[in-house]
């Protein structure tokens, strides 16, 4: 029996980002469309279009980047449904699984389906289809042809004649190979499963390889592809239950500490370290407070325990179904009794990857005690450390992350970025840019024209002070380089048309300027 759940990628992408699943939504890599949900393809989105046709064809369409462990970690919970009714699951991809003999755990094979469909609705997933037959290929085509909710079951030993009917477009999800075989059959005049099964099998292995011959196997229904059933991953989960529920951070803070050990013990059994864990506080059997931490290196049971007081003392927890978790930091109480606490590693890796070097990480761990121990008199958020990122201006090349929180969702630092100024770096850049002036020899602004074209040669300049309301001195222009033109995307934030210039004044010291649409400004200094 297959379990195909159609459009994968696109429902985890959508319910990552908290959209609707009726939106029109497509899967891009490169700039292809490589998945896109049936709202997408009722507007005329295709698998295959360049990025620009398909917005050309649905202008609503909303695009979402391809992340395959997105995805894997997104099915991972129908895998546990479907193991939970049936051991022996296999998850060919993600969206896809195959399970082998469901008729002789419940009688019948549309009995099976049936049990099996009426889990995985009651767990969230509500698009879900399924094929029986003697073989792989044949029952994953079967539950193509599926209607949502329901089942096909090809009869034994009638797999060729089910196949027959079928167009050969439907090998083209076996990869790049497969849309290359496609397109050939297509031009030979082949236009169905059958057309292909038809032919000689030693001329079909002389004109298209072996690829081509196992193809054929499939077509006519002799296809005895087996696959490996997984085992079951071991409980890693950890959690304790507080009876009564407390309701001050301190206490539950206290109370977690043999649970954040265990749950570090049990992985370190396994040679695993966590660098990502969900913290879920329950009150009422309802969880009220969920954040997934990201750890540089990776967590040790003080970690956990820090994230445990953070996330409860923040007055911005995550908030979940049942209402949200406020915490009073001058009592130390939270508004809702806790009852539970529970620790589900979401990334976990190897322990060899993170083996300590030769004399130890002594000195590093004081540091991040030193740090924790700030961070709980401040805050979380208000201990941040910059990590570098692509960009053009070095303001955009910083960001500031959390300290101990992993970086994510930087811009790559290995892009081309045209325009960006080149090395070194400047030593200070200004939070919020004075303005200045620059002039040529005549005393006119000196610009710079769509084209790039700087209309006239710096002579002199001024900075604004602190306030920007007034302005320095004038200063020769000893030597200056650029432009660096740019023209940054509006409609997403950027400056729109301007260039950046060197400029270094009479007293030594170097300037990056910013000619903008509203004028010049100083970026950052070199001194």
């Amino acid at each position: 029996m297959v379990v195909w759940c159609p459009d994968w990628s696109v429902v985890a992408a959508l319910d990552e980002a908290d959209r609707s699943l009726r939106s029109p939504a497509a899967v891009l890599h490169a700039n292809i469309v490589e998945v896109c949900n049936g709202p997408a393809r009722a507007e005329g989105v295709r698998r295959g279009q360049r990025r620009r046709d398909a917005q050309a064809r649905c202008p609503e369409l909303v695009l979402l980047p391809a992340n395959p462990d997105r995805d894997a970690r997104a099915f991972e919970p129908v895998l546990t449904v479907v193991e939970d009714l049936r051991p022996g699951v296999s998850a060919l991809r993600p969206g896809l699984l195959a399970v082998r003999a469901p008729g002789s755990w419940y009688g019948t094979e549309t009995a099976a389906a049936a049990t099996v469909c009426q889990a995985l609705v009651e767990s969230g997933v509500w698009d879900v289809r399924f094929g029986i037959a003697d073989d792989l290929f044949t029952a994953e085509q079967a539950s193509r042809t599926a209607e949502v909710q329901s089942w096909t079951v090809v009869p034994p030993e009638e797999s060729a004649a089910f196949l027959r009917g079928l167009p050969v477009h439907v090998l083209q999800d076996d990869g790049p190979r497969g849309r290359e075989l496609v397109g050939l059959l297509q031009r030979l005049g082949l236009r169905t499963l059958g057309d292909l099964a038809d032919l000689p099998g030693d001329a079909v292995e002389h004109r298209l390889g072996s690829h081509g011959a196992a193809v054929r196997r499939r077509a006519r229904g002799e296809d005895r592809t087996l696959f490996a059933a997984r085992t079951p991953p071991p409980e890693l989960d950890a959690e304790v239950v507080f009876e009564p529920p407390l309701e001050s951070v301190e206490a539950i803070t206290f109370s977690v500490r043999t649970t954040a050990e265990r749950f570090v013990t049990q992985l370190a059994q396994r040679q695993l370290v966590a660098t990502g864990v969900l913290v879920e506080a329950e009150s009422d059997g309802v969880v009220c407070s969920a954040r997934t931490w990201l750890h540089p290196r990776h967590f040790s049971a003080r970690d956990l325990v820090d994230r445990v007081h953070w996330q409860l003392q923040s007055a911005g927890s995550t908030s979940g179904p049942g209402g949200s978790l406020r915490a009073r930091k001058q009592s130390g109480e939270v508004r809702a009794p806790i009852e539970r606490v529970r620790f589900v590693p979401e990334v976990v890796e190897s322990a060899a990857a993170h083996g300590e070097a030769l004399w130890g990480s002594a000195s590093d761990d004081l540091v991040e005690r030193g740090v924790a121990r700030v961070q709980g008199m401040v805050g979380f958020d208000a201990v941040r450390r910059p990590v570098l990122q692509g960009g053009r201006s070095p303001s955009a090349r910083q960001s500031l992350v959390p300290w101990g929180e992993r970086a994510v969702d930087l811009r790559p630092v290995d892009r081309p970025w045209p325009g960006r100024v080149p090395g070194p770096a400047p030593v200070r850049v200004f939070t919020t840019p004075p303005i200045a002036e620059v002039v040529d020899d005549a005393g006119r602004e000196v610009r710079v024209t769509d084209r790039g074209v700087v209309t006239g040669e710096p002579r002199r300049f001024r900075l604004g002070d602190a306030t920007g309301r007034q302005s320095l001195p004038w200063q020769p222009v000893t030597a200056w380089a650029g432009p660096w033109p740019t023209d940054e995307s509006w409609w997403s934030g950027g400056a729109g048309p301007s260039a950046r210039f060197q400029v270094v004044g009479a007293d030594g010291r170097a300037w990056l300027l910013l000619r903008g649409p509203e004028g010049w400004s100083l970026e950052a200094g070199y001194d």
